[in-house]
Order: C-alpha cells, then structure tokens, then sequence
C-alpha cells in the first residue's frame, strides 16, 4: 500500500481516514506474465494500479494483428476507461508482460471514495486528465510524425520500458513492424 499512498502525494496527499477508506476498498493481485486483467467482450470493472510488473493494453484487427494503445508499469494505472464507466464490453485487452502485483478498485469503491472523500475525486480527475492529454499526443504522433520520432517520443514517454518490452511490443505502438523499427535503431546508433 505504501506504493500507492506515495504516489497520491503527487497530487493531493491523503490523510490517515483517507488512508483507511483505501486500503478498506482496494484489492491486490499477483498476476502471472501473459495473464489478462481483461478480454475483448468482458465489461471492464476495475480501475488498477500497478505496484510491480509491466501491461500492455491493445485490439486486435480483423486480420488478427494486435496494436499496443498503451503501456503501464510500475506506479501507473491502467483501465478501459470506456468500458468501466459505461458499463459496456470492451474491445481491448490488457495483458501482462511480466510477472506483476497490482491494486484493483472496483467502479462502486471509485464512487463511494469520490462521494465520501473530494480528495479521491481531485486525484483520479488529474491522473484520468493526464492519460488523456497522452492518448491525445499519441495519436497526434501517429499521423504527423515519423516513425523515428514517435520512437523518440516512446523512449521519452517510457524510458524504464524500452529495455524491458520486445521489439515486436514497440513495434506495435509505433505503428511499425519490427524489422522496420530494428533499422530505426540502427540508424539512431549510427548518429
């Protein structure tokens, strides 16, 4: 828990009742590599905070190619916003990469935080706020940048993950195939 509470104190730091309300409403799990926090067509009913290990979110096409929206590692969150709030079955996965421990809150515990305590609404407000400004980048990125910049923008966004993910995984998040970003190596090495 104390991974947690650390990381509030980046927006507004909780107070010992806040602290109690939390932990009475959080759940952790010890998830195994390739093991799914959630699947294509299951409803989304938790908001989760990864303490260790590494996820991808991603669809699939109709081709059955995966294409890798984002990553979340240690001390950040991961959730189908879409599918938690509406209540509808989502169209993406979320996998881990590796062996992870996570906290789950589920929607009704989110809510009973946001009405019984304003700070828990402010916070999840801002870190929702910041996801979105990054999915806003990303897919400004996607169709107006190339393919060495968005890898530049990868290691900048995820600088403890590019050592950690395959190339196939950054591969599909550029948008590219993984011989392609081999050679956006190189070519970066060389300069």
């Amino acid at each position: 828990m104390e991974n947690i509470i650390n990381h509030f104190k980046k927006y507004l730091p909780l107070n010992n009742e806040e602290i109690q309300a939390l932990k009475d409403r959080v759940t952790e799990r010890k998830i195994k590599r390739r093991q799914f926090l959630l699947q294509e067509g299951d409803v989304c009913k938790y908001f989760t905070y990864v303490q260790s290990g590494c996820f991808k979110m991603y669809g699939v096409d109709d081709k059955g190619v995966e294409h890798n929206l984002v990553f979340a590692a240690e001390d950040d969150w991961i959730s189908d916003i879409g599918s938690l709030h509406k209540e509808i079955p989502s169209k993406l996965f979320i996998e881990a990469i590796e062996p992870s421990v996570v906290l789950q809150i589920s929607k009704g515990d989110l809510w009973y935080l946001y009405t019984n305590y304003p700070k828990f609404d402010r916070n999840f407000r801002v870190i929702i706020e910041n996801k979105y400004i990054e999915l806003q980048d990303r897919l400004l990125q996607t169709f107006s940048t190339t393919a060495l910049d968005r890898y530049e923008s990868f290691i900048s966004q995820y600088p403890h993950l590019a050592n950690r993910l395959p190339n196939t995984q950054i591969a599909s998040y550029l948008g590219v195939t993984a011989e392609f970003l081999s050679k956006i190596k190189n070519d970066r090495f060389k300069k």
